[in-house]
């Protein structure tokens, strides 16, 4: 919920680039914290490479939240945008808070592990991963659709998923088809996501860091799409880039560090 509204106030690429960067640290290093084992960890041989690659992508995140407050100014500046309603500060609050909840829900990947080990005995074999994922997005689900039960009420929007006098038949199935290809390619990340982590062994937490570096990366192709950043003067646009680029560096050396961690085991 807080990530569709920061949407709302800084743009499809600042928000995915922002919260996920966080979402990548907080997701790899809470497990690790409660579970034990992160002193350990980074004592073994590529422990201290991840260890740089996540305060490096924290410096990224910052640069990238540096070059969001650069966008807010430029677009107060340029008198063609008329009242714009990019709001960085409360944009970056929101992306903070989607942020480090979507790394517990990396954590819930983690506690649900012994449903993946039941569903391996019983033949799931590589897609063990996904039997675990039927409990953590039903949290997912449950919350979004009693908020959207509220506001449905609130601004009397239920009848758009029927057809009626403003919504034709055609318009009301392009509604649904749009939503559910939406919902299916989310679903589908993570498909492929347990897929892959399995196969990380002692490892398998690094996994959540190369998914999230994936989603900042098309994050910012859909950004330049819808032209985000046509707007902002070439100074700003350029910190954005050094943002970027010191994040997916970051993301190559923690699996770097990892790859070495493997090896030596």
């Amino acid at each position: 919920m807080s990530f569709g509204k920061a949407i709302r106030q800084i743009g499809y690429s600042l928000t995915y680039t922002i919260s996920i960067g966080i979402s990548a640290v907080v997701g790899t290093i809470l497990p690790l914290l409660i579970f034990g084992g992160l002193g350990l960890f980074f004592s073994k041989t590529g422990g201290t490479i991840v260890l740089s690659g996540m305060i490096l992508s924290m410096l990224g995140v910052t640069v990238c939240g540096w070059a969001g407050f650069r966008k807010e100014k430029d677009l107060k500046e340029d008198v063609s945008m008329g009242k714009n309603r990019f709001n960085m500060r409360v944009g970056l609050f929101l992306t903070i808070v989607a942020g480090i909840l979507s790394g517990v829900f990396n954590l819930s990947l983690e506690y649900g592990q012994p449903i993946a080990d039941m569903a391996a005995q019983n033949g799931a074999g590589h897609f063990e991963g996904n039997a675990k994922m039927i409990i953590s997005t039903s949290g997912c689900f449950a919350v979004n659709f009693v908020w959207f039960v509220i506001v449905a009420i609130r601004r009397k929007t239920l009848k758009e998923f029927l057809p009626n006098q403003q919504l034709s038949a055609k318009e009301v199935f392009r509604n649904w088809s749009w939503s559910a290809l939406a919902g299916t390619m989310w679903c589908f990340q993570f498909f492929f996501y347990g897929l892959g982590h399995v196969k990380m062994g002692d490892f398998q937490f690094v996994s959540w860091v190369l998914h999230m570096s994936m989603l900042i990366f098309f994050s910012y192709i859909v950004g330049m799409i819808m032209k985000e950043w046509k707007t902002v003067k070439p100074k700003t646009y350029t910190l954005l880039i050094i943002g970027l680029v010191i994040l997916v560096t970051s993301f190559c050396i923690t699996s770097y560090g990892s790859y070495l961690g493997e090896l030596a085991k």
